[in-house]
């Protein structure tokens, strides 16, 4: 069989794709301006975005989707109905819960380049790589 896209002799193409999860968690930031709201205990339906980026492999995939499943067996297990401030060692802004997941992944799936975390419906924060 053979993929319409997919030429074996074409190295410089480059595919991206992204799979989105979810975990609901509480946190608290510190070092804020007085009376800030989110000094106070509070918590958000986060979604995640892990972006990858390659060549196709000859299934003409990025990466395959179940290949992830540690991803989100981590998210479910260790982060899901957390409090953020125990299991991370930086302040649990959604700045530092991307840079935290990208740098745990980073080197289990060498395709990864972007994590996006939405803590509400109008705002995103990034980390990607250089």
């Amino acid at each position: 069989m053979f993929l319409l896209n997919y030429n074996p002799d074409l190295t410089e193409e480059m595919y991206s794709i992204y799979k989105e999860f979810n975990f609901s968690a509480s946190h608290t930031l510190n070092g804020l301006e007085e009376g800030h709201p989110c000094m106070r205990l509070h918590g958000h339906n986060y979604k995640v975005f892990f972006h990858f980026k390659g060549e196709l492999n000859a299934n003409g995939f990025i990466i395959d989707y179940r290949q992830l499943q540690p991803i989100k067996e981590y998210l479910d297990t260790v982060l899901d109905h957390s409090h953020l401030n125990d299991i991370l060692k930086i302040q649990p802004s959604a700045e530092n819960i991307a840079f935290f997941l990208y740098s745990k992944f980073k080197k289990q799936f060498e395709q990864l380049y972007r994590v996006d975390v939405k803590e509400t419906e109008k705002t995103m924060a990034s980390y990607v790589e250089d």
